[in-house]
């Protein structure tokens, strides 16, 4: 008896979710198609590890886990089964060893994104997978079913045929099952420009609207600001976001601290700390039109010690020479000390040492918007996840279209940076592609890493 042919999927979108979820197919012996519409593979995935490819984070299992909020359950399962640990093996099976840096982020030797790309491409070509690029999908989308008496009764759904736009013209593939993996709504011109979004939901599929994640925020800087210290990082600072309950007597514990770093833009503020915050921060703006937070420019230093050193008298040095020797404070932070005053209140904020210690340790800053989507580096919002008005279920199969899975980033879900965007989206692709092989019967092999 003639053996049963291969099960055939189409994936449609060449970036690390899509490209995990056809390997993974692959090694199960499951024929895979990859189609993108960019003219390579990876695209926003080479640029996002051009200045250093961060695979993963090294925390603790509970602490990773937390920096996906309120999406934390529905990540968990793909996490345990493909979580940091396992991509740094899967990196070594590509003959990619990684370190920890100091402050937990995990990276390939090399730091660079190209030299694990192409090893992972020889080795998916290795195992059969077919690619091809400049396919756009364009929506279409159809279902093959199975005659009424078929050999599969329990499935009408036996496979789709998909429409792609090309250069040579309109082209149509089909596979027993199809994986999405298109990215979120930014940096459109690499590939992520949420064109899916209308596409699926006019199929019944639930859809959150893209937002920018990991995203600067305006504050609308004066004249000063904006033209002569845009650019200029504030390195070791501590963002606070007050808890909602203080206001009303409750819990005075911050939502938000952290020390890092942020960079003043032309119209606000941006840098791994904004972004580490970013989702709150979006959220109170959505509630309350703006938010305020609390800038620690000296966290080394108490709030008393710079009481006293403030009030030392001068001399004949000028006040900008006096701040300097006395806090370290000079050019954009000094300036930032000065933004939103008149000279009057400035004025009175020289001869008031403890106003100013306060200020510098806790300078208010009003965040008035998110910038725009594709400035973004990565998007919220998306295909819903369960417990939600779910869009996919736990297998990450539509509900609406049984046999069409989502991964990656196009899912609703959102991270901060540090590993945690690249990690959830390689997971969720291996988590996909099981997925599909469990309603085959069939299984993901073990990952192989090198001796």
């Amino acid at each position: 008896m003639d053996s049963p042919a291969p099960k055939r999927v189409l994936v449609i979108g060449a970036g690390p979710a899509g490209l995990m979820a056809a390997e993974a197919l692959a090694e199960a012996g499951v024929q895979v198609d990859v189609c993108d519409a960019m003219p390579s593979v990876g695209r926003k995935f080479l640029l996002a590890g051009k200045g250093g490819l961060n695979l993963t984070h090294a925390e603790n299992a509970e602490s990773f886990l937390g920096r996906y909020r309120e999406h934390a359950s529905a990540v968990a399962p793909w996490l345990e089964a493909f979580g940091p640990a396992a991509i740094r093996d899967w990196a070594a099976g590509l003959g990619v060893s990684t370190f920890v840096g100091s402050s937990g982020k995990v990276f390939p030797e090399g730091m660079k994104a190209a030299p694990l790309l192409r090893a992972w491409l020889r080795r998916l070509r290795a195992q059969g997978v077919r690619l091809h690029m400049r396919h756009r999908w364009t929506g279409g989308l159809a279902v093959r079913l199975a005659p009424p008496d078929g050999p599969d009764a329990t499935d009408a759904v036996q496979g789709w045929t998909v429409d792609f736009e090309t250069p040579k013209g309109p082209v149509q593939r089909h596979a027993d099952a199809v994986l999405l993996a298109l990215g979120g709504g930014s940096w459109a011109r690499l590939g992520s420009d949420g064109a899916w979004v209308p596409w699926l939901r006019q199929r019944g599929v639930a859809v959150a609207a893209l937002q920018p994640a990991n995203c600067g925020f305006d504050i609308g800087w004066s004249a000063h600001v904006a033209e002569r210290h845009a650019g200029t990082p504030l390195k070791n600072v501590v963002l606070r976001l007050a808890s909602e309950m203080a206001a009303e007597g409750g819990t005075t514990a911050p939502r938000f601290e952290r020390l890092g770093e942020a960079v003043i833009t032309a119209t606000g503020i941006e840098g791994n700390l904004v972004y580490a915050a970013s989702g709150l921060l979006r959220e109170a703006i959505a509630a309350h039109g703006h938010v305020d937070v609390r800038l620690d420019l000296l966290p080394q230093r108490s709030e008393a010690d710079l009481v006293t050193a403030l009030a030392r008298g001068r001399g004949s040095r000028s006040w900008p020479n006096h701040m300097r020797e006395q806090t370290g404070l000079a050019g954009a932070q000094a300036a930032l000390l000065r933004e939103g005053l008149d000279a009057a209140a400035w004025m009175r904020l020289q001869h008031d040492a403890a106003a100013l210690a306060h200020r510098i340790k806790a300078l208010p800053l009003r965040l008035l918007a998110p910038r725009p989507i594709d400035e973004a580096i990565s998007t919220a919002g998306g295909v819903a996840l369960p417990p939600e008005a779910a869009g996919v279920d736990e297998r990450l199969m539509l509900s609406a279209l049984p046999g069409v899975y989502c991964a990656g980033e196009m899912l609703g879900w959102d991270a901060p940076t540090g590993g945690y965007l690249l990690t959830a989206c390689l997971a969720s692709g291996r988590w996909a592609a099981r997925s599909m092989l469990a309603r085959w019967g069939l299984s993901v092999p073990a990952i192989a890493v090198s001796s």
